[in-house]
């Protein structure tokens, strides 16, 4: 049954449709656009207050990347935000650090894609108790159609 799945999906990855001099063409993309997104030590890394962190993204497509924190609090922060290439970067670029702080325990990141640009009035920050209503607040404002979640945590002693 998978495999009849996995060759419908093939089938239609990439299709056109014509009615009476009227073309329509879509493309299903399966590919994520984010592939690898990890802090510099590794997912689920310790590391002690005062230290800096760095993160690694591999983009299958460039596009708008925004850095979203989840401390054990809770609290939900917006980190960063900046449009990359394709390709792996390591994160932050140039003189710009990211130094932790209090509060300790475990902290998760999610990298959040879009093609097109967030407005500016428009950040993931604040305490939610549904993510994914959040998400799609974000998602909208930015107009973009191609989007990306990824996920990844640290501990901070």
């Amino acid at each position: 049954m998978r495999l009849l799945w996995v060759l419908l999906a093939g089938l239609l990855s990439a299709c056109t449709l014509t009615l009476q001099g009227l073309t329509l063409s879509y493309r299903l993309d399966l590919t994520p656009a984010l592939l690898r997104f990890e802090p510099d030590r590794g997912p689920g890394a310790t590391y002690f207050v005062g230290e800096e962190i760095r993160f690694l993204l591999t983009l299958d497509r460039p596009g708008w990347v925004s850095l979203v924190v989840v401390d054990p609090d809770g609290r939900t922060y917006e980190l960063d935000r900046f449009y990359l290439e394709r390709g792996t970067h390591l994160l932050p670029r140039g003189a710009y650090r990211y130094r932790l702080v209090p509060p300790r325990g475990l902290h998760r990141v999610r990298a959040v894609y879009t093609e097109a640009p967030p407005p500016a009035r428009v950040r993931l920050e604040g305490v939610y108790t549904d993510w994914d209503a959040g998400l799609r607040v974000y998602l909208e404002a930015s107009g973009s159609r191609g989007y990306g979640v990824a996920e990844t945590h640290f501990y901070l002693y």
